[in-house]
């Protein structure tokens, strides 16, 4: 090797140590910078995990008080003689099987039964209210409102829930043939 070509190999070489002395590394304070911003993204994605479970158990909820209100309004269709019945209590008269049921009698025994699957799917706070306008004559329709209403828990009102309702109106034939 030439005498030229060895003075530019060390001077190539001084010259990148003189460089790696300059670039040693993170500094204590880069380092807790970057921490932070790293905790501060992990908060975030925290947050929205719990408001994605809240939206999700609000959807749920929504869901069953559609289902439980068309369940109902199916047993009014099956039963229209006993339309006027469904606005009670309900009370479990045993119409499940063998006995022989009057059409308000399988009314109460349907408004009991559906409560008790209203508690089942929802929560303890659940009320109902059933409303219906008998048919005006010469139509043959009578009309059902049906409100389900519950609290969810909220942690930014002052009592701690909020109350969430789901309401819908039908008109149910009263006789057959409509």
């Amino acid at each position: 090797m030439s005498l030229d070509r060895k003075i530019f190999n060390m001077q190539k070489s001084r010259g990148l140590r003189l460089r790696l002395r300059e670039q040693r590394g993170f500094t204590l304070l880069e380092a807790m910078i970057g921490f932070f911003i790293l905790t501060i993204g992990m908060l975030g994605i925290g947050s929205l995990q719990g408001l994605s479970l809240k939206a999700g158990k609000t959807a749920v909820y929504g869901s069953v008080a559609m289902m439980k209100v068309d369940e109902l309004f199916e047993s009014m269709r099956a039963n229209p003689e006993g339309m006027a019945a469904y606005k009670g209590d309900g009370a479990d008269n045993g119409c499940t099987g063998t006995k022989n049921c009057t059409p308000d009698e399988l009314a109460a025994d349907d408004v009991y039964w559906w409560k008790q699957n209203i508690t089942a799917g929802l929560p303890a706070t659940a009320s109902t209210l059933v409303e219906i306008s008998p048919a005006a004559l010469p139509s043959k329709l009578a009309t059902a409102t049906v409100t389900i209403t519950w609290d969810e828990r909220d942690d930014v009102s002052e009592g701690g829930s909020t109350s969430l309702s789901y309401t819908i109106t039908a008109d149910i034939c009263q006789a057959n043939p409509c």
